[in-house]
């Protein structure tokens, strides 16, 4: 599969999600309008390929003139829930703004991510070691990062270091990431796959049909409570009751520090039409949010780049992020 990102040059050529699966379409993304464009059409998703993205879509900006801030600021708020957008833009205004260079940074920002989810993949696969059958929710893999992905990342460890391993991908409504996105990726990596419908999972999970749930994150406030496709609560909430291990998967850029706790995450509401989407549909309001909000009392441990973090997540997230701050690995 060509990277899900990767700069030409003179644009940023991105996988086109929404072709999937019938076709493999790459766009070239030849300006900051463009970039923008894919990130609101959903064209680039995932948190982590946003990021890289977005960041590259500033440093277009900055080569067609336009002022620093009102660029970052664009980009930024393209989508308010992901914080890995507004993390990667960030860097790039940091570059600029300390003389060095916009694509640098962006370039880096791309290889970081790869590093980071081969971490998470190795870190997350010791930890399942004993556990097979795994459900996760949307697309998490090599569309919506540059490497491995952050909760598939897992999946892959283990399936290239030979472990035994089968996914249930939830079909994930309204857009169907995982029918469309998940199953298409583990099927080209020779992965067992079996999707079900999202009405189904906790169904599975409590039938003793699920090992382990595995999810992504959008964002991660302080206290481990987690933005992440709608959806996702759920499942959390599924697990719990069935005693069955629940795991977000994420690089620390998804951490926000800032945000105590999920009730000051901003989540952000789509189109209806997402929803209605067959011809004759009855014309009813609809509440179409595309993430939910998951207490970290849910949330078993989080798999990121420095290893498992656990309970309390006031302490493990600060320190762990802390640390890498200090590292200059964020």
């Amino acid at each position: 599969m060509p990277p899900s990102v990767a700069w030409t040059g003179t644009a940023v050529r991105v996988v086109d999600q929404r072709a999937l699966p019938g076709e493999l379409v790459l766009r070239d993304l030849p300006d900051v309008d463009a970039v923008v464009d894919a990130i609101a059409t959903l064209a680039v998703r995932g948190a982590n390929v946003i990021g890289t993205t977005g960041a590259f879509g500033v440093v277009l900006g900055l080569r067609a003139g336009l002022p620093l801030d009102e660029v970052a600021e664009r980009v930024a708020g393209t989508r308010p829930t992901a914080v890995n957008l507004r993390v990667a833009v960030q860097a790039v205004v940091d570059a600029v703004r300390s003389g060095r260079d916009p694509l640098e940074v962006a370039l880096a920002l791309v290889d970081a991510d790869r590093d980071q989810c081969r971490r998470i993949g190795e870190a997350g696969r010791d930890e399942l070691v004993d556990r097979h059958r795994l459900l996760t929710h949307c697309n998490t893999g090599r569309l919506a990062t540059t490497g491995w992905g952050t909760a598939l990342g897992i999946v892959h460890a283990k399936a290239e270091a030979g472990h035994p391993v089968r996914v249930l991908a939830t079909e994930t409504r309204p857009l169907r990431q995982g029918a469309r996105l998940t199953a298409w990726e583990l099927e080209r990596s020779g992965v067992d796959v079996e999707v079900i419908v999202d009405a189904a999972a906790a169904g599975a999970i409590l039938g003793g049909r699920v090992d382990a749930v595995v999810v992504g994150a959008d964002r991660i406030a302080a206290n481990g409570d987690t933005a992440n496709k709608v959806g996702t609560l759920g499942l959390a909430l599924a697990a719990d009751r069935a005693g069955v291990p629940f795991y977000v998967a994420a690089t620390l850029n998804a951490v926000d520090l800032a945000v105590p706790d999920a009730s000051h995450v901003p989540v952000e509401l789509r189109r209806a039409a997402e929803v209605l989407d067959r011809p004759g549909d009855v014309d009813v309001p609809v509440w179409n949010p595309a993430f939910d909000l998951t207490p970290g009392g849910l949330v078993t441990g989080i798999v990121t780049e420095v290893g498992v973090l656990r309970p309390p997540y006031t302490s493990t997230l600060a320190d762990a992020v802390r640390a890498s701050d200090r590292q200059g690995e964020r």
